[in-house]
């Protein structure tokens, strides 16, 4: 007696949330001019078609990786800036997290927005400045952070909040730089608590 043959089945379809997460390490890693279609069907198990059919393109497929990896990160973070912490204890503890992030040892260096395609193609100008538009989100959080310590006796009521914030963007920026440099956490902490001393407000005793 013989066995019937087997057909074949269709290929398991991969998991959307996996797919994102599996790209957003790639893109972090690689950067995105760096990362090309067929590193990342190769990573995901699928071919060119399946990845258009699910995310349409290379480009939309970053901004959802992007998407999906800063919700991770920035639930923790915003409920650091909007407690009722002190402005300066919530600035600290939201710098140093963003220290962590940069230098996970089960990840890649730095951070996926902080120095992602700051240099690009002309044809990758949309990539750029949707990735632009994320780090000036970041800073424009960290502002009105700034504005409510104004409204609650924690800065001087003439403080720049819009350059204070374009500051310390620049240390988040600079860190996510020197971690793909190979500067470790303990160095990392050590620059925020330096670029805290820069801090115009009320500090914790």
């Amino acid at each position: 007696m013989t066995n019937p043959t087997r057909k074949r089945g269709r290929p398991r379809l991969l998991d959307r949330d996996v797919g994102l997460d599996i790209a957003a390490r790639l893109f972090w890693e690689r950067g995105y001019e760096g990362t090309s279609t067929a590193d990342l069907t190769k990573a995901m198990g699928i071919n060119p078609p399946t990845l258009y059919s699910m995310f349409g393109s290379k480009e939309e497929l970053y901004r959802r990786a992007l998407d999906f990896s800063i919700v991770r990160e920035n639930s923790r973070r915003l409920e650091i800036l909007q407690s009722s912490r002190p402005a300066y204890d919530a600035l600290k503890l939201y710098l140093y997290d963003i220290a962590d992030g940069d230098t996970q040892p089960d990840k890649p260096r730095g951070c996926i927005v902080s120095t992602a395609v700051l240099q690009h193609a002309e044809e990758n100008a949309s990539v750029a400045r949707m990735t632009a538009a994320l780090r000036e989100a970041s800073m424009q959080i960290l502002k009105a952070r700034f504005d409510r310590a104004i409204e609650e006796g924690e800065l001087p009521v003439q403080t720049d909040t819009d350059t204070l914030a374009r500051f310390y963007g620049a240390i988040i920026q600079g860190m996510s730089a020197q971690a793909c440099d190979g500067a470790c956490n303990a160095q990392l902490k050590r620059l925020v608590d330096l670029a805290l001393t820069a801090w115009p407000g009320k500090r914790s005793t």
